[in-house]
C-alpha cells in the first residue's frame, strides 16, 4: 500500500509539473501573439501615412465606362484635393458626388493600392434628344436633353465643350410634362426609322408631327398603330423620285392603312406605298 501511495503521489506531481510547462507556454504564446498584431498594426498604420500612400494628381484616378464626357472633365469633378492619402479618401463619398452630375446615371469608386490612386468607373445617361418647349424656344435658355427612358438631362452650356460626342440630332417640341409617358414608345419607334427623323413635334398631342428627310408626316394622337405608321413612312423613300416634294404640305399617317399627302395647291392625293421586298 506505501508503495502504491508513492507511485500516485509522484504520477501526481508530474502532472501538476507539465499543467504548468503548459500554462507558462501558452501565456508565452499569448503574449508573442498580441506583440506580434501590434507590431503589425503599428506597422500598417505607419506605412498608410508615407508618401508612397498618396494621391497626387488627377493623373492617378483612372476612369472607365465614360463615352460622352472626357475623363479629364470626370476627373476635374472629383471632390478630392491632391495630394491626399488614400485611406482618408472616401470612395462612396465621391460615388455620391458623381451620380448628381447630370450626364451620370452611376457611379462606382475603389481604392487602388499598387500604384496608389483611385479606380473610377461610371455609367452614363445617353442624350438622344434636344428638347425645345416651343419652337420659338430662345438660345439662352438653359439646354435640356433626354435620354431613350425619358429622364430630363440638364446641361450647362458652358461645359458642352466637355462632351466627347456632339449633341444629339433629334429635336422634341412641347413640353416634356405632355409627352413623358408617350416617350419611350414614341423614341423606340422613331429610332427604328429608315428614313431620317429630325424633329418630332409633341405640342398637339392629338396630332404628333414629325419632320423627316421626305417633308412633314402627320401621326394624329400615339397609339399602337405608331410601329405601323412608320413601318409606312419606311416604305415611302420612293415619293422623291416620284413627286416634288416642295409640293407637299404634309404626308398624312393618321391611318397607315390609308396613306394620303397634303398638296400645296389644297389638293389630296391618296399614297400608294411601295411594297417590301
Amino acid at each position: 500500500m506505501a508503495d502504491t501511495a508513492s507511485v500516485s503521489r509522484t504520477d501526481l506531481e508530474g502532472r501538476r509539473k507539465k499543467l504548468r510547462k503548459q500554462r507558462r507556454k501558452k501565456i508565452i504564446q499569448t503574449v508573442w501573439q498580441s506583440f506580434a498584431l501590434v507590431s503589425l498594426t503599428g506597422g500598417l498604420l505607419w506605412a498608410t501615412v508615407q508618401p508612397t500612400w498618396l494621391v497626387k494628381t488627377e493623373q492617378d484616378v483612372k476612369v472607365s465606362g465614360n463615352q460622352l464626357l472626357s475623363a479629364d472633365k470626370i476627373q476635374s469633378l472629383l471632390p478630392l484635393s491632391y495630394p491626399q492619402s488614400v485611406w482618408k479618401i472616401e470612395p462612396s463619398h465621391i460615388a455620391q458626388s458623381l451620380q448628381k452630375q447630370p450626364l451620370i446615371a452611376h457611379a462606382s469608386v475603389t481604392r487602388r493600392l499598387f500604384p496608389p490612386g483611385l479606380i473610377v468607373e461610371v455609367i452614363e445617361r445617353v442624350p438622344v434628344a434636344i428638347v425645345q418647349k416651343t419652337q420659338a424656344s430662345d438660345e439662352k435658355t438653359p439646354l435640356l436633353l433626354l435620354d431613350a427612358t425619358g429622364v430630363l438631362i440638364n446641361v450647362d452650356t458652358k461645359n458642352l465643350k466637355t462632351l466627347k460626342a456632339g449633341l444629339p440630332n433629334l429635336k422634341v417640341i412641347g413640353s416634356p410634362d405632355q409627352y413623358r409617358e408617350f416617350w419611350g414608345m414614341l423614341y423606340e419607334a422613331v429610332s427604328q426609322s429608315s428614313v431620317e427623323i429630325t424633329k418630332i413635334d409633341c405640342q398637339d398631342l392629338t396630332n404628333v408631327i414629325l419632320t423627316t428627310e421626305i417633308g412633314l408626316v402627320h401621326l394624329g394622337a400615339l397609339g399602337p398603330q405608331l410601329t405601323e405608321q412608320i413601318k409606312v413612312l419606311a416604305q415611302m423613300r420612293h415619293l422623291p423620285a416620284k413627286i416634288n416634294t416642295n409640293k407637299i404640305q404634309y404626308i398624312d399617317l393618321t391611318n397607315p392603312n390609308l396613306p394620303t399627302m397634303q398638296l400645296q395647291n389644297s389638293t389630296k392625293e391618296l399614297i400608294t406605298p411601295r411594297a417590301k421586298r
